[in-house]
């Protein structure tokens, strides 16, 4: 995962285990969805497949209703869009959050400009601490925290130690044995 990354900044990679099943959600207003990692052969035969289903399935699609159908389209299109990836990358198993503000918008998630890379861009703030609302307990960061991953570094042990306190610090149990350096040596 650490191969698309340059410059000289510390890549880490955090996981996290989210229930499947999540009433936080619905109160976030977000999807999760696998990415796909396919060929532009693969993508085009997956978007074909979708059109000869909604070709067979037209009577049934009427029933739905308009607005319910266009929404479903949108959602289709938009995990399309956010959630494909190169085939290349089938290793990694990532899982994405789809917040979609002008779809269904939550008053949890706070919104700030932020320059990245020296580019401006709004950034969503996804709340993990059930103390912000009981209706997010389940993804509470101390529960979904997996594991972190630090990439590629010249100063892996100091990062490992400043990671280790500050989970320490959020309440992450065993966080000592949750972050793992890579080992994955620096390209120039």
């Amino acid at each position: 995962m650490w191969r698309a990354f340059g410059g000289t900044a510390t890549r880490i990679g955090i996981v996290l285990s989210v229930p499947y099943n999540s009433l936080s959600t619905l109160a976030l207003g977000l999807t999760f969805s696998p990415v796909a990692y396919l060929s532009e052969p693969a993508a085009h035969k997956i978007l074909d497949e979708v059109i000869e289903n909604v070709r067979a399935n037209r009577e049934y699609l009427r029933i739905i209703g308009h607005d319910a159908l266009v929404g479903l389209v949108f959602m289709t299109f938009l995990s399309g869009v956010v959630c494909l990836k190169h085939e290349g990358f089938h290793e990694e198993r990532e899982w994405r959050a789809i917040y979609a503000p002008n779809r269904s918008s939550s008053r949890l998630i706070e919104s700030s400009t932020e320059v990245i890379s020296g580019v401006p861009q709004v950034v969503y703030k996804v709340p993990l601490d059930v103390s912000v609302s009981n209706q997010i307990a389940d993804l509470d960061f101390t529960q979904i925290f997996d594991h972190l991953i630090i990439g590629p570094t010249s100063y892996p042990w100091p990062i490992y130690s400043a990671f280790v306190d500050e989970l320490t610090k959020a309440g992450v149990a065993n966080a000592a044995e949750r972050v793992l350096v890579s080992g994955i040596p620096i390209r120039a």
